[in-house]
């Protein structure tokens, strides 16, 4: 393995670390000493590979949006080949299945910097712009196996994405266990259905 492919690797080990301690005392109480503590490194060595804590930030965005994007790309998704199939994937982006890649405090932290570091506004659009390019190939993907006919795909994607990200935020308020998690969750998956004109 090569040097460059060797830092790469110790930079991502550190920013996997650096979320841990995030989740753990939240992002804006972990510092780079903290995180030294945690990895049993020295502050020099985390400072070899990330020049500040800003510059550590960004990593850490980064790679909070791609477990994000795990989410839609997961290949336990599968084909989009039948209403069924469809259906289970639009009612998975209103779950808590995001949870598995990332923690809900450590991501919104990571959001409100957007509007004061340039380089965090530009990475959420990149990709969030991406998640939306996903969710409309899966859209096209459904519409060539002729499970839905819209026209209007790239409209219905917008929509969908306005409700995921409303409902997301608001759904955090209530556990997953509780009457009305489950009711807003069929509320959103509902609306979202009734955008796509099935074949069948």
């Amino acid at each position: 393995m090569g040097r460059k492919n060797i830092s790469e690797q110790r930079r991502k080990e550190i920013i996997i670390a650096f979320y841990e301690v995030s989740r753990q005392l939240g992002l804006e109480n972990a510092s780079i000493a903290k995180l030294a503590q945690h990895m049993d490194i020295s502050k020099g060595l985390v400072l070899h590979y990330f020049e500040n804590r800003e510059e550590l930030l960004i990593g850490l965005n980064e790679y909070i949006l791609e477990q994000h994007l795990n989410v839609m790309i997961s290949e336990d998704i599968g084909v989009m080949n039948t209403k069924e199939h469809l259906v289970l994937f639009i009612e998975n982006l209103f779950t808590r299945a995001w949870n598995s890649y990332f923690d809900d405090g450590v991501f919104y932290s990571c959001y409100a910097l957007i509007y004061r570091v340039p380089e965090f506004k530009n990475s959420f659009k990149s990709y969030l712009l991406e998640l939306h390019q996903v969710l409309y190939q899966r859209l096209l993907e459904a519409k060539s196996n002729s499970v839905i006919n819209n026209t209007n795909l790239k409209e219905v994607t917008e929509v969908i994405f306005a409700l995921i990200d409303g409902a997301y935020y608001y759904l955090g308020m209530f556990e997953e266990s509780e009457a009305r998690y489950k009711k807003q969750v069929a509320i959103y998956t509902k609306y979202s259905l009734e955008l796509l004109n099935f074949t069948t």
